[in-house]
């Protein structure tokens, strides 16, 4: 069991992984700190795009600070298993143990295939002393798209309805400016800010034209890779997204499949720099309509990790549909729109209530005249 200590010490190694949610994909977000006597001697965290690791951050902070040899005889508390093969870097199990470690205080393992168990076994074979589970329910939720990367072959889901209190996104002409206020717009910027992609079907690029990009003040670079779930190559060359030099990928079907796009729109939109790729249609025949699951793998392929869902009512009533919402995040504003609005889900198919996809709150959260509840599956 671990003491106060172990438990103080990796808590901050919680926070500063936290500050690399979002920016390392497809690699995990990793905080370590390096203490010796209750003395901190260096902190680090996964620097963006992955690289450097967090050890490695954190030993070169305490040499830079304490000197070449401040790390011997610590203790490197670490939110995930050390690396244990080459990549672009060596491998952090070696740093450490050329840094003379004595002690690594791990909170949970990594389930990458180069990994898994590899860093805790190179690092027992040479003398240094490894305790792990310490606060790992934390550092997995923290993981949580990287684990579901490799555990599951796709990212980590999270579902952002805003919806008025009858459960509209808009009204019947269309108009959804703006259902919550500041302040809901706000976290939905940060929340973007946490996550690789953003997902939206063409529908809702074709009636808002959104830039899915994030505006928050001194977070403008941490705007993720937006997605469109665009079978037929609908998007018109005015969009804002696909323009200038943010990249943008397109999910489409296949040339040549019923309801599939025209080849010539994917030379078009292929030479205005986009990035595209087929994905499978729905099964059961549903029209002009991409296989959720398949995009998901495509995406999981493609290094996303945390993928952020913001409609419309289409795609989002089929992600639910097909299992696939990790978290569901209802931004509720107070106005009520009623029948003659749009829904915040297309069609679920269900003739009986006992087969409603089912969630459960855990979190609440009041945002100025709004509130955001936040919503897990009832099984998961």
């Amino acid at each position: 069991m671990a003491d106060d200590q172990d438990l103080r010490w990796m808590r901050a190694a919680l926070t500063m992984a936290r500050r690399a949610v979002g920016r390392t994909a497809p690699n995990p977000a990793v905080g370590c700190v390096l203490v010796r006597d209750g003395v901190l001697l260096g902190r680090g965290f996964t620097q963006p795009s992955g690289r450097p690791h967090a050890e490695t951050v954190a030993l070169a902070q305490a040499a830079a600070l304490f000197g070449p040899d401040a790390a011997r005889g610590a203790t490197a508390y670490v939110t995930l298993e050390p690396c244990a093969h080459h990549g672009r870097t060596p491998p952090c199990a070696d740093a450490l143990v050329a840094a003379g470690v004595a002690r690594v205080v791990a909170a949970a393992g990594d389930p990458d295939p180069r990994v898994d168990g590899r860093g805790f076994a190179r690092l027992r074979a040479a003398g240094v002393a490894v305790e792990t589970g310490v606060l790992a329910a934390e550092a997995e939720a923290m993981n949580a798209g990287f684990l579901s990367r490799h555990r599951r072959g796709r990212p980590w889901l999270t579902l952002k309805l805003a919806t008025s209190l009858d459960g509209r996104i808009a009204t019947g002409s269309g108009d959804s400016k703006w259902i919550t206020g500041a302040q809901a717009r706000a976290r939905v910027h940060l929340m973007r800010a946490e996550h690789d992609a953003i997902l939206v079907g063409a529908g809702t690029v074709r009636a808002d034209d959104p830039s899915l990009d994030v505006r928050l003040p001194g977070l403008e670079d941490r705007s993720p890779l937006p997605v469109i779930f665009d079978p037929r190559l609908s998007l018109s060359s005015g969009a804002r997204l696909g323009a200038g030099a943010r990249p943008a990928l397109i999910l489409h079907l296949p040339a040549g499949a019923p309801d599939g796009p025209d080849p010539d729109r994917e030379v078009e939109l292929r030479g205005r720099g986009l990035t595209l790729q087929a994905i499978p249609a729905a099964p059961g025949g549903a029209p002009a309509l991409l296989d959720p699951t398949a995009a998901l793998e495509a995406l999981a392929a493609a290094g996303v990790t945390r993928a952020f869902c913001e409609g419309g009512g289409r795609l989002a009533g089929a992600l639910l549909a097909a299992g696939l919402v990790d978290e569901l995040a209802l931004f509720s504003g107070g106005a009520a729109i009623g029948a003659e609005g749009l829904p915040s889900l297309g069609p679920l198919g269900l003739d009986l209530l006992a087969d409603a996809p089912r969630f459960r709150c855990i979190a609440t959260r009041r945002l100025g005249p709004d509130a955001l509840t936040l919503w897990r599956p009832e099984h998961a």
